[in-house]
């Protein structure tokens, strides 16, 4: 749950400090129909941000030593069911609200699919949180990384480059790598 919340938190914060309104809010809604319920995070345009879990207590689930399966925590066997919900309120009489079905249940995968499926931007997205071993949050990070119109694919191969480079952010955060 504290893995899954905070990568929500902050794909959220995120996309709250790219709302262009300065009254602006965005909320995620991730109902994956796995064991920790619906997850829900909203932020600010400045990212502060705030959410919940329904189903905080959800044993350990470890895709292998030292990784959390956040994707089943969050979709379990039926992820495929489960949905993925961004409301941007940015003033206008009704918020734009888009949804589109899970990908995977790992929210940073789920989020990119959203920007592809709902905004038609090719976007790269990394969301981690490490959790010690007391269960509290030791770090967390991630990035929203987007392509604008006429990236040339010598720019693509660049940035493809960059996230092989960089690889998990769990681990890059535990190696001491900073936003940077």
């Amino acid at each position: 749950a504290t893995a899954a919340l905070g990568r929500a938190l902050m794909g959220t914060s995120m996309l709250g400090d790219m709302l262009k309104t300065e009254k602006g809010s965005v909320t995620m809604q991730i109902k994956g129909g796995g064991p920790l319920g619906t997850i829900l995070a909203v932020s600010d345009n400045e990212g502060n941000v705030r959410g919940y879990v329904q189903n905080p207590n959800v044993d350990i689930i470890e895709k292998y030593e030292g990784k959390l399966d956040v994707g089943a925590a969050v979709g379990g066997e039926h992820v495929e069911a489960g949905t993925l919900t961004i409301i941007k309120d940015v003033g206008m009489k009704e918020p734009y609200v888009g949804t589109i079905g899970l990908w995977s249940g790992e929210i940073a995968d789920d989020l990119a699919m959203y920007f592809v499926e709902s905004e038609q931007i090719p976007t790269v997205c990394a969301l981690g949180v490490l959790v010690g071993v007391d269960q509290s949050v030791t770090s967390a990070g991630g990035y929203i990384i987007q392509l604008l119109p006429g990236a040339t694919e010598e720019i693509i191969t660049k940035i493809e480059a960059g996230v092989h480079r960089v690889g998990s952010v769990s681990a890059a955060l535990e190696g001491g790598m900073d936003a940077e």
